[in-house]
Protein backbone atom coordinates (compact mmCIF):
# COMPACT_ATOMS: atom_id res chain seq x y z
CA UNK A 1 0.00 0.00 0.00
CA UNK A 2 1.34 3.11 -1.02
CA UNK A 3 1.63 6.21 1.36
CA UNK A 4 -1.09 8.12 -0.77
CA UNK A 5 -3.62 5.11 -0.14
CA UNK A 6 -2.25 5.15 3.23
CA UNK A 7 -3.57 8.54 3.89
CA UNK A 8 -6.89 8.33 1.81
CA UNK A 9 -8.21 5.43 3.78
CA UNK A 10 -7.55 7.21 6.98
CA UNK A 11 -8.99 9.96 5.63
CA UNK A 12 -11.84 8.56 4.94
CA UNK A 13 -12.18 6.68 8.84
CA UNK A 14 -11.32 10.00 9.91
CA UNK A 15 -14.49 11.25 7.89
CA UNK A 16 -16.87 8.47 8.64
CA UNK A 17 -16.16 8.32 12.88
CA UNK A 18 -16.65 12.40 12.65
CA UNK A 19 -19.84 12.00 10.74
CA UNK A 20 -20.99 9.70 13.67
CA UNK A 21 -20.20 11.89 16.05
CA UNK A 22 -22.34 14.73 14.80
CA UNK A 23 -25.33 12.46 13.53
CA UNK A 24 -24.68 11.13 17.71
CA UNK A 25 -24.42 14.81 18.87
CA UNK A 26 -27.47 16.00 16.95
CA UNK A 27 -29.61 13.30 18.44
CA UNK A 28 -28.39 14.02 21.92
CA UNK A 29 -28.98 17.61 21.47
CA UNK A 30 -32.33 17.02 19.96
CA UNK A 31 -33.81 14.95 22.43
CA UNK A 32 -31.59 15.88 26.11
CA UNK A 33 -30.92 19.86 25.04
CA UNK A 34 -27.44 21.31 25.53
CA UNK A 35 -27.22 21.00 29.30
CA UNK A 36 -28.00 17.55 29.56
CA UNK A 37 -26.11 16.32 26.78
CA UNK A 38 -22.72 14.62 27.81
CA UNK A 39 -19.62 13.49 25.85
CA UNK A 40 -19.80 10.72 27.08
CA UNK A 41 -22.92 9.94 25.92
CA UNK A 42 -22.49 11.29 22.42
CA UNK A 43 -19.69 8.75 22.49
CA UNK A 44 -21.50 5.76 23.44
CA UNK A 45 -24.01 6.87 20.78
CA UNK A 46 -21.51 7.02 18.60
CA UNK A 47 -19.96 3.68 19.17
CA UNK A 48 -16.37 5.18 20.14
CA UNK A 49 -14.58 6.41 23.61
CA UNK A 50 -15.38 9.55 24.42
CA UNK A 51 -11.35 10.43 23.46
CA UNK A 52 -12.10 10.49 19.86
CA UNK A 53 -14.55 13.16 20.46
CA UNK A 54 -12.15 15.59 22.36
CA UNK A 55 -9.84 14.80 19.49
CA UNK A 56 -12.35 15.92 16.64
CA UNK A 57 -14.30 18.57 18.46
CA UNK A 58 -12.28 19.31 21.74
CA UNK A 59 -14.94 20.54 23.59
CA UNK A 60 -18.79 20.86 24.65
CA UNK A 61 -18.87 23.89 23.37
CA UNK A 62 -17.22 23.01 19.51
CA UNK A 63 -19.39 19.85 19.33
CA UNK A 64 -22.15 21.93 19.82
CA UNK A 65 -21.23 24.01 17.50
CA UNK A 66 -20.07 22.10 14.79
CA UNK A 67 -23.89 20.53 14.82
CA UNK A 68 -25.57 23.94 14.52
CA UNK A 69 -23.98 24.40 10.81
CA UNK A 70 -27.47 24.93 9.33
CA UNK A 71 -28.59 25.92 6.02
CA UNK A 72 -32.27 26.70 5.55
CA UNK A 73 -32.13 26.17 1.40
CA UNK A 74 -34.42 29.21 0.88
CA UNK A 75 -35.35 29.50 -2.34
CA UNK A 76 -34.70 31.98 -4.65
CA UNK A 77 -37.38 34.91 -3.86
CA UNK A 78 -36.87 37.21 -6.33
CA UNK A 79 -38.67 34.71 -8.54
CA UNK A 80 -41.75 34.16 -6.54
CA UNK A 81 -44.29 36.93 -7.45
CA UNK A 82 -45.43 39.13 -4.02
CA UNK A 83 -48.30 37.48 -3.18
CA UNK A 84 -47.45 34.21 -3.80
CA UNK A 85 -44.14 34.29 -0.89
CA UNK A 86 -45.87 33.75 1.64
CA UNK A 87 -47.50 30.46 0.81
CA UNK A 88 -43.97 29.62 -0.71
CA UNK A 89 -41.94 30.62 2.62
CA UNK A 90 -44.61 28.36 4.59
CA UNK A 91 -44.44 25.97 2.53
CA UNK A 92 -40.55 25.42 2.08
CA UNK A 93 -40.48 25.52 6.00
CA UNK A 94 -42.27 22.17 6.34
CA UNK A 95 -40.72 20.78 3.63
CA UNK A 96 -37.02 21.60 5.24
CA UNK A 97 -38.46 20.57 8.73
CA UNK A 98 -40.65 17.43 7.63
CA UNK A 99 -38.28 16.62 4.68
CA UNK A 100 -35.31 15.10 5.77
CA UNK A 101 -35.44 13.96 9.14
CA UNK A 102 -31.45 12.81 9.34
CA UNK A 103 -30.61 16.58 9.36
CA UNK A 104 -32.33 17.83 12.70
CA UNK A 105 -29.83 20.74 13.30
CA UNK A 106 -32.77 23.43 12.84
CA UNK A 107 -34.74 21.52 15.77
CA UNK A 108 -31.86 20.97 17.66
CA UNK A 109 -30.79 24.78 17.78
CA UNK A 110 -34.67 25.45 18.42
CA UNK A 111 -34.70 23.77 21.46
CA UNK A 112 -31.34 25.17 22.58
CA UNK A 113 -31.62 28.23 21.99
CA UNK A 114 -34.09 29.03 24.92
CA UNK A 115 -32.04 28.30 27.35
CA UNK A 116 -27.95 28.48 25.78
CA UNK A 117 -26.61 31.58 24.96
CA UNK A 118 -24.42 30.45 22.20
CA UNK A 119 -27.56 28.42 20.61
CA UNK A 120 -29.69 31.80 20.73
CA UNK A 121 -26.85 33.60 18.86
CA UNK A 122 -26.19 30.99 16.31
CA UNK A 123 -29.78 31.38 15.75
CA UNK A 124 -29.46 35.16 15.40
CA UNK A 125 -26.74 34.58 12.53
CA UNK A 126 -28.59 32.32 10.31
CA UNK A 127 -31.70 34.30 10.25
CA UNK A 128 -29.64 37.67 10.22
CA UNK A 129 -27.67 35.80 7.34
CA UNK A 130 -30.14 33.26 5.17
CA UNK A 131 -33.74 35.00 5.70
CA UNK A 132 -33.41 38.53 6.20
CA UNK A 133 -30.88 38.70 2.64
CA UNK A 134 -33.67 36.58 1.10
CA UNK A 135 -36.31 38.93 1.81
CA UNK A 136 -34.29 41.77 1.27
CA UNK A 137 -34.05 40.86 -2.49
CA UNK A 138 -37.21 39.48 -2.84
CA UNK A 139 -38.86 42.70 -1.02
CA UNK A 140 -36.45 45.70 -1.04
CA UNK A 141 -33.85 46.25 1.76
CA UNK A 142 -36.33 49.00 3.76
CA UNK A 143 -39.41 47.09 3.70
CA UNK A 144 -37.74 43.31 4.65
CA UNK A 145 -35.61 45.19 7.36
CA UNK A 146 -39.03 45.95 9.21
CA UNK A 147 -40.30 42.43 8.42
CA UNK A 148 -38.18 40.09 8.48
CA UNK A 149 -38.18 39.37 12.45
CA UNK A 150 -41.82 38.85 12.63
CA UNK A 151 -41.77 36.91 9.88
CA UNK A 152 -39.51 34.60 11.21
CA UNK A 153 -41.31 35.03 14.28
CA UNK A 154 -44.17 33.11 12.97
CA UNK A 155 -42.06 30.46 11.10
CA UNK A 156 -40.25 29.87 14.54
CA UNK A 157 -43.38 29.88 16.31
CA UNK A 158 -44.81 27.24 13.93
CA UNK A 159 -41.35 25.03 14.06
CA UNK A 160 -41.56 25.19 18.03
CA UNK A 161 -45.22 24.27 18.06
CA UNK A 162 -45.56 21.25 15.54
CA UNK A 163 -41.77 20.18 15.95
CA UNK A 164 -40.94 20.40 19.73
CA UNK A 165 -43.77 20.82 21.52
CA UNK A 166 -46.19 19.11 19.52
CA UNK A 167 -49.33 20.79 20.37
CA UNK A 168 -52.46 18.85 18.96
CA UNK A 169 -54.20 21.95 17.55
CA UNK A 170 -51.16 21.95 15.21
CA UNK A 171 -49.89 18.38 14.96
CA UNK A 172 -52.86 17.24 13.58
CA UNK A 173 -52.74 19.79 10.70
CA UNK A 174 -52.11 19.14 7.34
CA UNK A 175 -49.52 21.03 5.13
CA UNK A 176 -52.06 22.17 3.08
CA UNK A 177 -53.63 23.45 6.30
CA UNK A 178 -51.13 25.20 8.25
CA UNK A 179 -50.38 26.65 4.79
CA UNK A 180 -53.74 28.23 4.22
CA UNK A 181 -54.03 29.23 7.78
CA UNK A 182 -50.20 30.85 8.07
CA UNK A 183 -49.77 32.47 4.88
CA UNK A 184 -52.35 35.14 5.49
CA UNK A 185 -50.87 36.65 8.56
CA UNK A 186 -47.51 36.31 7.02
CA UNK A 187 -49.22 38.42 3.59
CA UNK A 188 -50.60 40.97 6.83
CA UNK A 189 -46.84 41.30 8.04
CA UNK A 190 -45.16 41.63 4.51
CA UNK A 191 -48.18 44.43 3.53
CA UNK A 192 -46.35 47.60 3.13
CA UNK A 193 -49.27 49.60 4.55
Amino acid sequence: MTRDTETSTTDRRSDRTKAAILRAARERFATQGYERTTIRAVASDAGIDPSMVMRYFGNKARLFDATLTIDLRLPDLTAVPTDELPQTLVRHFLKRWEGDPADDALLVLMRSAVTNEQAAARMHEIFAAQVAPALAAALGPELAAHRAGLVAAQLLGLGLTRYLLRLPAVTTLTPDEIEAGLAPAIQAVLDPN
